[in-house]
Order: C-alpha cells, then structure tokens, then sequence
C-alpha cells in the first residue's frame, strides 16, 4: 500500500472539504429513506419551515463531516482513525440526503457551510489531540445532542411532511449507533463545562442556518 505524503493528505483534506461543504461528501452508498414515502401536499408556509429544519440539519452534516475528518487526521491509533473515517462515510449519506430533500422542497443549503465547516475542523482537531478517549467521548457527547436536536425536529416538521420525517429518523438511529460505538472504543465523558459550551455553539449554528 502506498504510503501517503505530507502533500497527499493535504489534497486529500482539501478534497474532503470541498466535498462537504457542496454536500456531495462521500456516503456509504445506502438507499435514501424517503424513497418508498409519497409526497404530500403542503402549503408554501409549511414548505419553507421544512426547508429551514432540513437546512439546519444539513450544516450539522456538514459539521460532523469535519469533526470526523479532524478527528481523524489527529488520531493516536489506527484503530480510532478508520472509527471515525467510517462514521465519517454514515454521516456522508447524511449530507447527501439533506441536500436531496432541499432540492425536492425547492430550497437550498446554509450559505454559511463553508464557516460551519472550517469552525467544526478546529474543534475536532483540538479533540483529536487531547487524546483518542478523550476524542472518542466528544463524539459521544456531541451524538448525543444531535440526537436530541433531531427529536427535536422530528416533532417540530410539518404533519403533512413524512419524507422528511423518514429522513431524519434514520438519522436519529444512526447517531444513536454512533455515539454507542464511540463508548464502546473507550470514549470518556467530558468534564462539565465542554458539553454546555457544545451546545452553545450549536445553538448559534442553528438558529443561523433556519435562515441563512
């Protein structure tokens, strides 16, 4: 197997980026959940409070996927590397469907992905050097508030909207899967502070994304 340069890893997280933040990251090639869900009708009023709900789900995505690659790059042991670059591929489906179901509320994404992106990296990568369990926890932690903020939203969705719904109910399941794993490999709870200040950047992300 070729080893990778400096140079190679460089392009290659550029890549990733770019990938992410267009929301064609690379996924693990699973059916997207809405596909047997008929369309409903829904007034323009409900049309775009969907939309914004997909759209703050979908700069999540895009957060997770550079918390992922982060975390990742930053990894201790091989084992915890390919963890999170197999996560990374589950939450790319994720991304894929988010942006497919704006595109069928004729909607678009956060005009800010590039921030979230950019921001979620730095905060990984600090992650990641802390030390794999130390890593691993934060990936429990923040699973579980996504889990959370889905919950969330499955209840806030228009009623008329089930191809969103089934959308983020297999999102649910798999964030749930995810932080259980990352218990699993060894992660460690997080001191007190670091969850509250967790979600107070992601209370900024999402009121920003319903609308930006």
């Amino acid at each position: 197997m070729r080893v990778l340069s400096a140079l190679d890893r460089l392009i290659g997280g550029i890549d990733d980026a770019l990938r992410s933040v267009t929301g064609n990251a690379a996924g693990s090639g699973r059916p997207y959940p809405a596909d047997d869900v008929a369309e409903t009708e829904m007034n323009e009023t409900e049309r775009r409070h969907a939309a914004g709900l997909i759209r703050v789900d979908h700069a999540g995505e895009v957060a997770a996927q550079a918390l992922y690659h982060a975390q990742a790059l930053t990894a201790r042991s091989a084992a915890v590397r390919e963890h999170m670059r197999r996560a990374a591929r589950e939450e790319g489906d994720h991304l894929q469907w988010c942006s497919l179901r704006l595109r069928e509320l004729d909607s678009r994404a956060s005009l800010l992905d590039p921030l979230w992106y950019a921001g979620s990296f730095t905060i990984g990568a600090f992650a990641g050097l802390a030390g794999d369990r130390v890593s691993l926890g934060f990936v429990s932690e923040t699973e579980r508030q996504v889990e959370e903020h889905l919950a969330e939203h499955l209840q806030r969705l228009p009623a008329a909207d089930q191809r969103s719904r089934a959308v983020l109910a297999q999102m649910q399941s798999d964030e749930e899967r995810h932080g259980a794993d990352a218990r699993d490999a060894g992660g460690v709870p997080l001191p007190p502070p670091v969850p509250q200040l967790m979600r107070g950047v992601a209370l900024v992300m999402t009121r920003s994304a319903y609308w930006i």
